[in-house]
C-alpha cells in the first residue's frame, strides 16, 4: 500500500522511509507543506503520515483543507506537540490517530495497520470477506479454512480489492496501487495476475465491470 510521508526532519524522515519500505509499503517522502498535494488521491493512497511543524507551514492547515474537500484517506499525525489541546485539535480536525514523538517504529506500523483495517471495515488483523480470510501482516490467505498459495503480487492484488469490498475499483487505479507511487503496472500484466487470482479463489468472487474495473464480492 502507498504511504505519503510529510516530515521535515532529515534523520527521522530517512528512518521512517527505510523502515516502512522494509514493511512492504511504497513511500513518498515530502518535507514541505508547499510540496504536499493540494488534493489527496483517495483511490491510490493508503495512509498519510503528517508532521504538524513544517518549515513553511502548519500541517494542521493541510489536514483541515483535505477534510474540508471531503477526502477520506486515513491520516496519522506524527508530531512533537504533546499537549492535550494539540491532540484534541488534531483529532477534531480529522486525524485518524495522533502519535507523539519520539515513538517506536513498530508502534507506528501497528497504528498504520489499525487505520487501514478500520478503513476496510474489518474488526481484527484477520480480514474476512465471505469465505476468504486474509492476514495482511503475515501475507496469508485462506478460503473456507484451506490455505491458498498466492504469489506476492496476487496477494497484493487481493488485498487492494479487499480494502473496498463490494466497490468497483477502476482498472487504472488498481494498476497504480500495485507499483511505487508515480508508476503503474501494465494492464496486460494486471489482467494476467487477475486471471491467476480468480483461478485460485474462484472466478465468481471477482466481478469485472466492463469498461470500468473490478469488484470483490462482499
Amino acid at each position: 500500500m502507498h504511504i505519503l510521508l510529510i516530515e521535515d526532519d532529515l534523520d527521522l524522515g530517512r528512518a521512517l522511509h527505510s523502515s516502512l519500505q522494509l514493511e512492504g509499503f511504497s513511500v513518498q517522502w515530502l518535507r514541505r507543506a508547499a510540496d504536499a498535494p493540494h488534493q489527496l488521491d483517495d483511490g491510490v493512497l493508503g495512509c498519510v503520515l503528517l508532521d504538524l511543524s513544517l518549515p513553511d507551514g502548519d500541517g494542521m492547515a493541510l489536514l483541515a483543507r483535505w477534510r474540508k474537500q471531503g477526502h477520506v484517506t486515513p491520516v496519522i499525525v506524527i508530531t512533537a506537540r504533546a499537549a492535550l489541546p494539540d491532540r484534541l485539535n488534531g483529532l477534531d480536525n480529522g486525524a485518524d490517530d495522533f502519535l507523539v514523538k519520539p515513538f517506536a517504529i513498530s508502534e507506528l506500523v501497528a497504528r498504520i495497520r489499525a487505520v487501514l483495517r478500520r478503513y476496510a471495515k474489518q474488526a481484527s488483523e484477520v480480514w474476512t470477506i465471505g469465505g476468504l480470510s486474509l492476514e495482511p501482516k503475515r501475507h496469508l490467505c485462506s478460503l473456507h479454512g484451506e490455505a491458498l498459495d498466492l504469489s506476492p503480487r496476487e496477494f497484493q492484488l487481493l488485498l487492494e480489492l479487499a480494502r473496498e469490498p463490494g466497490v468497483v475499483i477502476a482498472k487504472g487505479q488498481l494498476a497504480q496501487r500495485l507499483e511505487p507511487l508515480g508508476d503503474a503496472v501494465e494492464f496486460s500484466a494486471l489482467e494476467v495476475h487477475m486471471s491467476n487470482l480468480r483461478r485460485k479463489i474462484g472466478a465468481e468472487r471477482i466481478r469485472t465491470v466492463r469498461g470500468v474495473g473490478y469488484l470483490l464480492e462482499a
